[in-house]
């Protein structure tokens, strides 16, 4: 009896090739989509799952080979070419307007009308029948601007999911997510995948992809280097392995010893609404994380002690010494230093360079009548060289870098500016195993070094493994203190939603 003939796959990439000016991302690239299948695809920051995906969603070009969809060779005339035949992405980096309604964001370029006037009432119902799809209770009408980087990410997910698509593009979608959310986005995808839709998923967070996938292609140096085409038996540190080329060393160093002495003390900070009365203090060498659901008030914290942000009460002391800084730029002559979760919409300045970027709030070092261009050079490639950092020409846009790789950069902006307290809120965000485990180390030996170090995070394991105790937030309160070489992903979860019984102190 004859093998059945397989199904034509919805989407297939043959032998793709993608050269920039300064660097061959993609080299001779095959790979098949089918329907009714989760596609996990994974590697290393710069590995070239971006730039794939992008030339399948009609954002580039390839410089060689053929795109098929349903068995037709076809070429993409840009995005919107890409969704009429069927194929939607859900971006990294937001490609959200702040200026529009949620309503208008989900809907944007296919607003329903009659007679040329946009029918606000049905663009309402259409969007808020999306949101509650998704389990979101967003305004359809708030502006999205308001919104936070989570609640922006589920626009993205209902936009995407407005446009019919049979083929679903999710770059790194639960990045920035609770657990409450990834789970209603992991309960989507699987409804997804059984009304036939080909769904293909690119995370560094290798549990969700041994969960959901049923497929997993790992691209390494803009190849594809293996296909796990089951995942029976297959395990995270398997996938890891085949990310990076070689064996994973433990991702999580030994926690440097802590001293008695407190060395950053914040009392009693308050921003009106978001954050009530909040006072911590960390030790000598101590690394301090904190965890929180959506609206805790993680990120309103950190922008009050760098001053990013309005406070009307509290203050802040290092080594003793009190911050008397009132603005951004007084902060960080005092040395607190903020890396933002936004990366591209606060963290770094899309079109400039690299050197640019990493110089930008330290550029008085290196100017007096005119700018010491060598000097900045070879600070930039300093850092550069530190964390691994790939790229093709230090005079390279910053938005030609893949995520990671952007993540790195603004890193190294606030390195530059030889800080005493480093806030890094989502600090591996989109970045792979590889390249996680390489800012934990820099974390501890930061730390080592006398830096402060306050990390916020979502991702539990992650605080779980880095911190010596993490501050658990819930409305703008400071709810509890966990041991974090004691502590597990459900005790800090009782705290932060409010459920009694913790044993968290204060």
């Amino acid at each position: 009896m004859s093998e059945p003939t397989p199904a034509v796959p919805v989407v297939e990439m043959k032998s793709i090739t993608k050269v920039f000016p300064s660097v061959r991302a993609l080299e001779n690239v095959s790979i098949a989509f089918r329907a009714g299948e989760v596609h996990g695809l994974i590697g290393e920051n710069g590995a070239g799952k971006s730039t794939l995906m992008r030339i399948l969603c009609g954002v580039k070009v390839p410089t060689s080979g053929e795109l098929l969809l349903r068995g037709e060779p076809i070429q993409l005339h840009g995005p919107a070419d890409a969704e009429r035949r069927g194929i939607s992405m859900i971006h990294q980096e937001l490609n959200v307007v702040g200026e529009l309604s949620v309503a208008e964001n989900i809907l944007l370029g296919h607003e329903p009308t009659t007679g040329g006037l946009i029918r606000r009432s049905r663009m309402e119902a259409e969007a808020r029948e999306l949101l509650d799809g998704i389990g979101c209770t967003i305004d359809p009408w708030r502006l999205v601007k308001h919104l936070s980087i989570a609640e922006q990410q589920m626009v993205e997910i209902a936009k995407a999911l407005s446009h019919k698509a049979d083929v679903f593009i999710m770059d790194e979608p639960t990045a920035v997510l609770t657990q409450r959310e990834v789970a209603l986005l992991m309960k989507l995808i699987r409804d997804l995948r059984s009304r036939g839709a080909a769904i293909i998923y690119i995370s560094h967070i290798l549990p969700e992809v041994r969960d959901i996938c049923d497929r997993v292609t790992v691209l390494r140096d803009g190849a594809v280097v293996h296909t796990f085409d089951s995942l029976a038996g297959v395990t995270e540190h398997d996938l890891a392995n085949a990310m990076v080329g070689r064996e994973m060393s433990e991702q999580f160093p030994p926690r440097p010893e802590v001293g008695q002495e407190a060395v950053f003390e914040a009392t009693d900070i308050t921003v009106p609404g978001k954050v009530e009365g909040v006072s911590f203090a960390v030790r000598k060498g101590e690394i301090f994380g904190f965890a929180g659901l959506i609206g805790a008030g993680r990120t309103e914290l950190a922008e009050a002690i760098a001053c990013l942000r309005h406070r009307t009460a509290g203050t802040v002391k290092v080594e003793g010494q009190e911050i008397t800084a009132r603005t951004a730029r007084e902060a960080v002559r005092q040395g607190i230093a903020y890396l933002s979760e936004d990366r591209r919409g606060t963290g770094l300045v899309m079109g400039m360079n690299l050197i640019e970027n990493t110089t930008l709030v330290s550029l008085r070092n290196y100017s007096r009548l005119l700018i010491r261009s060598g000097e900045e050079r070879e600070a930039t490639m300093g850092h550069i060289r530190a964390l691994a950092t790939k790229i093709g020409r230090l005079e390279e846009d910053v938005g030609t870098l893949s995520g990671g790789n952007q993540q790195k950069i603004a890193l190294a902006k606030w390195l530059e500016t030889k800080p005493k307290v480093l806030i890094l809120d989502e600090p591996t965000r989109g970045i792979d195993v590889g390249a996680k485990a390489e800012i934990y180390r820099l974390i501890h030996e930061l730390t080592a070094q006398g830096m402060i170090c306050l990390v916020i995070s979502s991702e539990m394991n992650e605080l779980l493994g880095l911190c010596h105790r993490i501050a658990v937030m819930r409305d703008g309160h400071l709810r509890g203190v966990l041991d974090g070489t004691t502590a597990t992903d459900r005790e800090v979860m009782r705290v932060a939603a409010g459920v009694e019984g913790t044993g968290a102190t204060l």
